[in-house]
């Protein structure tokens, strides 16, 4: 019996690696923390020595957590590079339509496409040593130098900042003049946001750390059962 028991677990094991099955979530917890760190991995695998985030296992994981009757709140501690676009722009769209409570914490860095992962929650929280990189999109590989290719970039880049000033407090001036800074990122455009910069700019609602984004998430909690 126990070795049928643990071969059931591995298994289960070995599908959350695989499709994101949310098993090991402990749905009985009051305060749900969904950690967002590393590359955010979309449709093609990263190395596996990389540091990653599978967009297949926070899928399930938050439709399960907006399910849940025990859950109340939602932390999202964010310390990403960024990584695919679609993949995290798809995450933070699924952040943002939750009717459960969230509270989004910045340690380390909130770096390209963790700028909107970081404003998708309802209140935003950036710990003061933490940075924030705004840039263009960046595309790897072989890229077809015609203007629908352009134009799709365009596109693509309309989405990420109406979003950020959907969910935000910058203004989309403001948000474009910091993504086409060249003075400060080498070779490249954009700015680097520490702390306080990103509150001042609107981007980010409060410096803070644990305590003080477990202080907010309660009073969300308490206003949303009111």
């Amino acid at each position: 019996m126990k070795d049928k028991s643990e071969k059931d677990i591995n298994a289960q094991i070995e599908s959350v690696k695989e499709f994101g099955n949310d098993f090991l979530i402990n749905k009985e917890e009051r305060i749900q923390i969904l950690p967002i760190i590393g590359q955010i991995e979309g449709h093609l695998n990263l190395p596996p020595q990389t540091k990653s985030t599978k967009y297949e296992h926070v899928i399930p994981q938050l439709i399960s957590m907006e399910q849940s009757d025990k859950v109340k709140g939602i932390l999202i501690i964010l310390n990403t590079i960024g990584g695919d676009i679609e993949a995290g722009l798809a995450i933070a769209e699924m952040i943002n339509s939750l009717s459960t409570p969230t509270v989004s914490l910045v340690i380390g860095g909130g770096h390209s496409i963790g700028v909107p992962l970081a404003t998708s929650a309802d209140y935003s929280f950036i710990s003061p040593s933490a940075t924030m990189i705004l840039h263009p999109i960046r595309m790897n590989g072989l890229i077809i130098g015609v203007p629908q290719t352009f134009e799709y970039f365009n596109k693509m880049q309309e989405r990420i900042n109406d979003f950020i000033v959907r969910t935000s407090n910058i203004n989309r001036d403001s948000l474009k003049k910091l993504m086409l800074q060249t003075d400060e990122l080498l070779n490249d455009m954009g700015t680097i946001l520490i702390g306080n910069q990103a509150v001042e700019y609107g981007i980010i609602n409060e410096v803070g750390g644990v305590k003080e984004s477990l202080k907010k998430l309660e009073e969300l909690i308490d206003s949303n059962n009111n």
